[in-house]
């Protein structure tokens, strides 16, 4: 009965934060105290997470659950509310996974590590506050806090072009989250109620559809800057390119997902109706990601902006399965959000293995280095096999769903079902093209001719003062060692390999968690599409995309396709 009680969730959010205040006063020159500490703060919080959900949470409940309120500034409306459902639940044990993990990843950081890994737990608890705040102020709140995190360890720990980077990234994302607050405030105040941002509460008012559309219209920039939709992507590629690999993991591992949990959470959910008219917008926005994002990918000669872009163009199918209308669209997209997490972790995760023994980033430097190093050979070639979505693996059950989904799916004419698909499909052709060639030009033979050439013997032989050949680059052996994957590494591109060929074989693994909350929130959703379409039945026009509505106010805001 006590353990019922116990303030599960809060205590899941404020350890790492109340932990990372701790670190200062550790007695460490070096930093290995503080990475071991910090380690072990990053598994203790993920193996509460684990214990609490298995044992305090109902899989086949769709509510709100583990909620609790406490008064923080009753003056604004401000609680201290969290709770979790179908949709945060699987998001925040991603978040442990992949932060715990990213932390073990960094265990070469030298450069200040007490402020290193005191940003990392402080970025710990800001994510899963987002992912289980029940107060819209408070999931503000974290959002804000998260980025500050990020944008030190960028600005500190990065590349060359590092600071402009990082002051990219909070330019973007801090501009696009004023929408947040503004959406909060303007839902908070409406009706004349006393003031509340409590989700649930905000849910169940009636909004005209004016402020309905106005209102997930900035949201959509809010979620879609921080999901990295054309064309509020441009920040990514340059933080990705330049962030170390454990922050690039958290970035594309975590803090994407914020922007697709946040479309589900509020645009879905509350604004239903607004939904119904901008979903075909959605369609769109997803597939010009999908296309735009591979090509890009391909074009780069940068090994983490290949990634990066890569990350984009699998974030279209989110869109297209959160538009699609469907039970399996929906659950694609959180399964495809769930998926992309833990490939893109390990993904950028093998690119800073790689990294470390090559010291460039620039495809065509390398070459050659699969016999050298068969463990990062073997190891990036099956994350590469998951994100092209080879069957088996979660990318090809997640993509599938959204297709299925959207194929599906009574909404859209088939004209317009056919068009997607068929450029989406250019997605997928393109996704191979890309990561095989990174493979190629990574671990096979160079092209270019070497300013060395050494035999195969000699590679075990050389000394420091003999130079090594790598692609077009000869260096000395001190500088560039190109030693084969350490148990650590295997141990890390395991754990994540692991999960995705087990969710790839068994779907289920993953889809258990949300299914009974995504049937429930596309229920709503095709309720509100149905009592629109009620008023005039060609709501979407037969062959084209655009919304249809006669007799709605909307009909000014978006035109109208007779």
């Amino acid at each position: 009965m006590i353990l019922d009680q116990f303030p599960w969730l809060s205590t899941i959010v404020l350890l790492p934060l109340v932990a990372s205040l701790f670190i200062p006063l550790l007695p460490d020159k070096e930093g290995k105290s503080v990475r071991l500490y910090a380690l072990a703060v990053g598994i203790a919080d993920f193996v509460l997470m684990c214990y609490v959900f298995w044992n305090h949470y109902d899989l086949s409940n769709s509510s709100f659950q583990l909620v609790e309120s406490y008064a923080w500034m009753p003056q604004i409306g401000l609680n201290w509310s969290v709770s979790v459902d179908g949709l945060s639940m699987p998001l925040v044990l991603l978040a442990g996974l992949v932060t715990t993990l990213s932390i073990l990843a960094a265990w070469q950081v030298n450069l200040k590590p007490r402020l290193f890994y005191f940003l990392i737990l402080v970025l710990y608890s800001a994510q899963i506050g987002v992912f289980v705040a029940q107060d819209l102020l408070l999931l503000f709140i974290m959002w804000e806090l998260e980025l500050i995190p990020v944008y030190l360890l960028v600005n500190i720990w990065g590349g060359q072009k590092r600071r402009y980077a990082a002051t990219k990234f909070l330019l973007y994302t801090a501009a696009a989250s004023v929408f947040i607050l503004v959406a909060a405030l303007g839902m908070a105040l409406y009706g004349g109620e006393q003031m509340t941002f409590d989700i649930v509460a905000l849910g169940m008012k009636d909004y005209p559809l004016s402020l309905e559309l106005v209102l997930y219209a900035g949201l959509l920039i809010a979620f879609g800057t921080k999901l990295a939709v054309f064309p509020l992507h441009t920040w990514l590629p340059d933080a990705h390119g330049e962030a170390s690999a454990p922050v690039s993991m958290i970035l594309a591992g975590v803090l994407l997902k914020m922007g697709g949990y946040g479309l589900i959470r509020l645009n879905l959910e509350i604004f239903s109706d607004a939904h119904v008219y901008f979903a075909p917008v959605l369609v769109i926005l997803g597939v010009v990601n999908i296309i735009y994002g591979g090509f890009n990918s391909f074009a780069q000669s940068n090994m983490k902006r290949r990634l990066a872009y890569s990350s984009v163009s699998h974030m279209g199918f989110v869109l297209l399965g959160i538009a699609s209308f469907t039970d399996l669209g929906i659950s694609g997209a959180m399964l495809q959000m769930i998926s992309h997490g833990l490939i893109a972790a390990v993904l950028f995760f093998l690119a800073g293995v790689t990294y470390d023994r090559t010291h460039t980033l620039s495809l065509d430097n390398m070459g050659d280095i699969g016999r050298v190093m068969p463990k990062v050979f073997a190891l990036f070639t099956a994350a590469s096999m998951a994100s092209l979505a080879l069957p088996g693996m979660s990318g090809f059950a997640s993509e599938l769903s959204v297709f299925v989904g959207l194929t599906s799916s009574d909404v859209y004419s088939s004209t317009f079902r056919c068009v997607t698909l068929i450029l989406a499909a250019v997605g997928l052709i393109l996704t191979p093209v890309y990561l095989l060639s990174m493979l190629r030009k990574l671990f096979y033979g160079s092209d270019a001719a070497p300013t060395c050439v050494l035999s195969e013997d000699s590679w075990d032989s050389l000394g420091n003062d003999q130079p090594v050949c790598f692609g077009t680059n000869c260096v000395l052996p001190v500088n560039a060692k190109f030693s084969d994957a350490k148990p650590r590494e295997v141990f890390i591109a395991a754990c994540f390999l692991l999960l995705i060929i087990g969710i790839g074989f068994y779907p289920k693994l993953a889809t258990q968690m949300y299914d009974v909350k995504t049937v429930a929130v596309n229920a709503e959703l095709r309720q509100s599409y149905t009592e629109i379409a009620s008023v005039n039945p060609n709501i979407y026009a037969k062959n084209f995309l655009w919304p249809q509505n006669l007799d709605s106010e909307v009909a000014p805001v978006l035109g109208i396709v007779k």
